[in-house]
C-alpha cells in the first residue's frame, strides 16, 4: 500500500522488489488496475499539495490481458479524469514507442526511455520533480502564414500543415536548467513563399494547472538569406540532428526488412532527402511486441554513413558543441562495422 517513506521498512521493501521476476508475459492491464486501486483512499487529496501519479516501468509490449490500444488508452484516460496521472519509463532497447506515444497523449501523461542504471537513478532521483510536475495542459502552437505554403513540419507528429497547426502537447512538463540554460526540443518548418504581400503570426494557447486559459501571439519577420543560413548555432544543431535521426531511422528500417533475405536499396535520394519508411511488423510476434535483430550495415549504407559522418564532423566543428560526440561515436562504429 501507499505510505510515507519514513514509516517504511526500506530493507524489507528492497528485498520485496528484488524478489520480483519475469515470467514470460506482459499484462499491462493487470498492472494498471492494481496500481489504480492503491489510490482509492487518496481520491480527494488537495491537488495543490499532492499529485496522484502512477510510474509504470515497462517494455510496452503487452501480450496478455487487454492488449488493445483502446483498452489501455481507456484505463489511463479514466484515471486522468480522476486526476491520477501516468508516467511510463521505457526499459530495454525493444521499447514499443509507438504504443507509448499514443497512450501518453492523455492529459497529464508522459514517458521516458532509459538504457542504464545511471539513467534510471538520474530520472528517479535527480530529475524526479520535472517528471511529475505538469506545467500547462492542451498547449497548441499554430502559424497564420498568409502568403506562404507550409510544405512540411519536422519534429511534431501532431502537425497539420493544411490548418497551420504546428504542435499539440496535451501536457507540458518542465526541463532541468543548468548554468542558466535549459535543454529543449525544436520544431522545423519548410515554407514556400507564394506572395510578396505576406505575413507570419505565431500563436499559442494553453490551460494552466487551475484551469485558466491563456496564450500569446507574435509576428515574425523573415529576411532573405542564403539557403544554408542559420540564425544561431542552436538552430544549426537542431537541423543537423534532424538529418542524423532521419538517416538512422531509414537505415534501421531498411536493415530490418533485409532480414527476410532481400537486399533493400537505401531509401535516400539526393534530390528530395531521406524517406523514413513505415514500420514493418513481424508476423511471429504479438500486436505490440518488438524484437531486436543483429547489428548489420550493408555496403550501400556504409557508403552513405561514411559520407554523412564527414558532413557531421564539419558541422560539429562549426557549432562547437562537444555533446555531439555521442553521435560521432555511433557513426564511427557503423562505418567500421
Amino acid at each position: 500500500p501507499l505510505e510515507r517513506m519514513k514509516y517504511t521498512d526500506k530493507d524489507q521493501l528492497k528485498e520485496n522488489v528484488l524478489n520480483i521476476h519475469s515470467r514470460g508475459s506482459t499484462n499491462m492491464e493487470a498492472g494498471m488496475q492494481l496500481g489504480t486501486s492503491l489510490f482509492d483512499e487518496f481520491a480527494n487529496v488537495n491537488s495543490d499539495e499532492y499529485e496522484n501519479r502512477i510510474i509504470f516501468l515497462t517494455d510496452a509490449m503487452p501480450n496478455t490481458g487487454n492488449t488493445s490500444k483502446q483498452g489501455l488508452f481507456g484505463m489511463i484516460s479514466e484515471n486522468s479524469k480522476n486526476k491520477i496521472y501516468t508516467t511510463f519509463i521505457g526499459i530495454g532497447v525493444d521499447l514499443n514507442t509507438e504504443l507509448i506515444e499514443e497512450i501518453t497523449k492523455t492529459r497529464g501523461a508522459n514517458y521516458y526511455s532509459i538504457h542504464s542504471a545511471s539513467e534510471f537513478k538520474n530520472r528517479m532521483v535527480d530529475e524526479f520533480e520535472f517528471m511529475v510536475t505538469p506545467l500547462v495542459f492542451n498547449l497548441l502552437l499554430s502559424l497564420d502564414a498568409d502568403g506562404y505554403d507550409i510544405k512540411k513540419v519536422y519534429g511534431s507528429p501532431e502537425a497539420d500543415e493544411s490548418t497551420g497547426q504546428i504542435m499539440k502537447v496535451n501536457t507540458l512538463f518542465p526541463s532541468k536548467t543548468k548554468d542558466g540554460q535549459t535543454k529543449g526540443g525544436i520544431v522545423l518548418l519548410k515554407l514556400e513563399k507564394t506572395s510578396e504581400n505576406s505575413s507570419l503570426v505565431l500563436k499559442t494557447s494553453y490551460e494552466n494547472r487551475i484551469g485558466e486559459l491563456d496564450g500569446e501571439k507574435i509576428t515574425i519577420e523573415l529576411d532573405s538569406q542564403e539557403s544554408n543560413y542559420y540564425e544561431n548555432t542552436g538552430i544549426q544543431k537542431g537541423i543537423l540532428l534532424s538529418r542524423y535521426a532521419e538517416l538512422m531511422k531509414t537505415w534501421v528500417f531498411d536493415e530490418r526488412m533485409s532480414q527476410s533475405g532481400d537486399i533493400i536499396e537505401p531509401l535516400v535520394y539526393y534530390e528530395s532527402g531521406i524517406h523514413v519508411p513505415d514500420y514493418v511488423e513481424s508476423k511471429n510476434l504479438g500486436q505490440w511486441e518488438r524484437q531486436s535483430i543483429p547489428l548489420q550495415v550493408t555496403d550501400q549504407y556504409e557508403t552513405l554513413i561514411i559520407e554523412f559522418n564527414e558532413y557531421f564532423n564539419q558541422e560539429m566543428t562549426i557549432i562547437g558543441d562537444d555533446t555531439l560526440q555521442q553521435e560521432i561515436d555511433i557513426l564511427n562504429k557503423l562505418e567500421n562495422y
